[in-house]
């Protein structure tokens, strides 16, 4: 859920698709009922004893207003989150009552919706009987999980519970002339409370410890004298008052003389000179195999104070440091004092800047400034600071490739070489790109190959090997020899064809003998040439412009087609929109395309395929078309980055979220494989042949609601509809390439 006004880019859902999408949300919770959305009064004749008031406004964190505690009997409900409350966004919230939680009353069933912008103004009510206990309150909506509280509810008619608990200690051990415990003393605590009943129970050691729950009598061993304070809180909130007991523990009869052995051990980050960088941490150690370890102590410099040890010590000011440490046993034998010294000194300043690269062009040119036969092309990259890591180039939009030595480019024609360097503090540079052009005369012809192909790794159909998609010795790539695009007449014939092209890639060297059987082993996998395989798939757009022709776009932005027969978002026309295909509507389909995320710099590109919506031109009452697919539609997501919008790759936008742990990240500039299989209300999404999301739509809910009719109003969706790509802004340049339909 957002939580700020619903104005930009994927924010765009009005206060009534809110509505939407809770009301969708809690129909299959199985959650509204008719007091839900605070339209029930009460029984005639019927008048409620209390009136119980939350309101909400702009924090998503907290209820700003919540009573704490209630009378058993009637009970009027009241939630407020409206303009008078203090709500500017138009966020709606929810008041829920826990029915799942054994901790607390579950005979409440309630799920008020409000928002400034419903038909009652954001103030809802609803009448309810409450019973003695506790009930546990929230918001269901996500994002809102730390809007939550509880109620407590005492006995009707008995007023309010302002009795606190009558607590009690006892505590049992042996016990010597003296009154004082040998070995160990139990601590037990009780309470009691005849009101709201008692909540809970805390005790704390020695004067200044902290609270801490009591769930079991408390056992000291250590020599010396203890104090252990407690008290106790019953279900109205009412806290007794602190009580404590005192009582000494002694050793048992030992004849121990011997003292602890006691070590200390100095760990951290250290430089050249075994000086601790930024920190070190010095952890004690002590053993006592007559009576045991009863104290260990410690103390920070020659003259520094002892003090109890608990934890390892962590010294972060820079300079030179002592600490001393000793330890006793509980027959009273004492360890003579020892010491550890050490350094602390200021870590090094952390490189964040990026290396600096930069490339030259060689080669004989003609009277056209083209270099003839082939350019060399010899980037350099330094770095002042942690050093360089490595260097990356990448030929004509394809991936980014290792830079070991100069890059001969010898395929006649125009070509763009970028180039970028990342250090060992992981800081990568921007890219930059040097272009020039093979001349045709006395250059070596384009390697004749099949598709130009340049993804990562070895992709059959929608399998991705893994195995790095390499140039080999005729300078074709691996993907573009498999030819699986290719429409071969029979599975065993491709099977052939792929076997044959291993078998000389592996005898090359190109290829070693287990990559041969994970290719191979994908092209089984990937049923190409089988009976219906790719069969009926219709082009929606072939990278020919006649085909995209037939596309139109609506709103902001803008998509051009380029010269190798891709699409991509443009850089210069600014502002959110879609690029449609008006064609035809499809219901049950297998839709496939291939997408490149290609934003500038370190920034990834915000797409989306949207399904099943309506003509955008069909409905007067929607000012901008384009939200006729958002409103109406649904939005298959194309997001890798890590931070911005909570909905990943594979997300059904504003319905069901992925994130990147469960979407994944494929590398900028790579194509990627995408279908999306709709059947009935059932969605799938499958990324580089990997199901990434199911999702089913509302419980197959589907309808064709008069024109006007927003479906948002209860969640549901068209069950045919119009195909439409997504284009975000500027930065979030993405392409798309071999779009194809198939009805299911």
């Amino acid at each position: 859920m957002r939580h700020r006004p619903v104005l930009s880019r994927k924010r765009y859902r009005p206060a009534r698709l809110w509505l939407a999408l809770l009301g969708s949300f809690l129909m299959v919770l199985g959650l509204t009922s008719t007091a839900a959305y605070g339209r029930t009064a009460a029984p005639a004749g019927a008048a409620a004893e209390q009136v119980l008031t939350w309101t909400a406004g702009d924090p998503i964190d907290r209820y700003l207003s919540a009573p704490k505690t209630a009378v058993a009997g009637k009970a009027t409900i009241v939630f407020e989150n409206s303009a008078a409350t203090g709500n500017t966004t138009g966020m709606p919230h929810t008041l829920t009552f826990s029915v799942s939680d054994p901790e607390f009353n579950n005979d409440v069933t309630l799920n008020i919706l409000a928002n400034p912008a419903d038909d009652q103004g954001g103030r809802h009510t609803a009448e309810v009987t409450l019973t003695p206990g506790r009930y546990f309150y929230h918001c269901t909506m996500p994002g809102h999980e730390a809007m939550q509280g509880i109620l407590t509810v005492t006995e009707d008619g008995g007023g309010e519970d302002s009795t606190a608990p009558g607590t009690s200690a006892k505590v049992d051990g042996d016990k010597n002339a003296d009154g004082a415990y040998v070995g160990q003393a139990t601590v037990t605590v009780s309470a009691t409370d005849d009101g709201s009943g008692v909540d809970t129970v805390e005790y704390a050691v020695g004067a200044d410890g902290a609270w801490q729950p009591y769930t079991a009598p408390v056992v000291v061993n250590e020599v010396g004298t203890h104090t252990i304070r407690y008290r106790a809180t019953d279900k109205a909130g009412n806290t007794a008052a602190e009580k404590s007991v005192d009582f000494t523990v002694v050793a048992p009869p030992t004849d121990d003389r011997t003292p602890p052995e006691t070590s200390a051990t100095v760990s951290g980050e250290k430089d050249g000179q075994g000086r601790y960088l930024g920190m070190a941490t010095v952890t004690v150690t002590a053993s006592d195999t007559g009576s045991g370890v009863n104290t260990i102590e410690y103390a920070l410099g020659a003259d520094g104070a002892w003090q109890p040890y608990t934890a390892p010590v962590m010294v972060h000011e820079t300079g030179t440091h002592l600490v001393r440490y000793r330890a006793t046993d509980k027959a009273g034998n004492a360890a003579a004092g020892k010491s550890v010294d050490f350094t602390v000194v200021a870590p090094p300043t952390q490189d964040k800047t990026p290396p600096e690269t930069s490339a030259k062009v060689e080669g004989d040119k003609n009277s056209d400034n083209a270099y003839i036969t082939s350019a060399k092309v010899t980037i350099t990259a330094t770095d002042a600071e942690s050093g360089v890591d490595k260097a990356e180039y990448s030929l004509d939009g394809g991936p980014y490739l290792a830079y070991t030595t100069t890059v001969i480019v010898d395929r006649v024609g125009y070509h763009t070489v970028a180039h970028r360097a990342t250090d060992k503090a992981g800081n990568t540079s921007v890219a930059k790109q040097v272009s020039f052009t093979v001349a045709e005369s006395g250059g070596v012809p384009a390697p004749n190959c099949p598709e130009f192909d340049e993804r990562l790794t070895v992709i059959v159909g929608t399998v991705d090997t893994g195995v790095p998609n390499r140039i080999t010795g005729n300078r074709c790539t691996i993907n573009e020899l498999i030819e699986d695009e290719k429409d071969w007449s029979s599975h065993a014939l491709f099977l052939k064809h792929v076997d044959g092209v291993l078998d000389k890639l592996l005898a090359a060297g190109v290829i070693d003998a287990r990559e041969h059987k994970k290719i191979y082993r994908a092209a089984k996998q990937s049923g190409i040439g089988m009976p219906g395989q790719d069969e009926g798939y219709k082009k929606l757009f072939d990278g020919t412009a006649d085909s995209f022709a037939k596309w139109q776009q609506v709103g902001g932005g803008k998509f051009g087609l380029n010269a190798d027969g891709t699409i991509t978002s443009s850089t210069a026309v600014d502002g959110m929109g879609m690029l449609w295909f008006p064609g035809r509507q499809y219901g049950d389909f297998s839709l496939k395309l291939q997408w490149r995320d290609d934003a500038p710099g370190a920034g990834n590109a915000n797409s989306g395929v949207f399904v099943r919506f309506p003509d955008v031109h069909d409905n007067p009452e929607e000012s901008r078309p384009e939200w006729v697919a958002i409103k109406y539609g649904h939005e298959v997501q194309i997001l890798d980055r890590p931070d911005g919008d909570m909905y990943k790759t594979g997300s059904v936008y504003g319905f069901d979220r992925i994130g990147l742990a469960g979407a994944g990240v494929t590398p900028k500039g790579t194509w990627n494989d995408y279908e999306i299989r709709v059947v009935d209300q059932h969605y799938s999404v499958y990324r580089n042949g990997v199901l990434l999301n199911e999702f089913d739509n509302n419980g197959g809910q589907v309808f064709e609601p008069p024109r006007g009719d927003d479906p948002g109003t209860d969640g549901r969706r068209y069950a045919s509809g119009y195909i439409g790509l997504q284009v975000h802004s500027t930065t979030d340049v993405v392409s798309y390439r071999d779009i194809r339909i198939k009805e299911l």
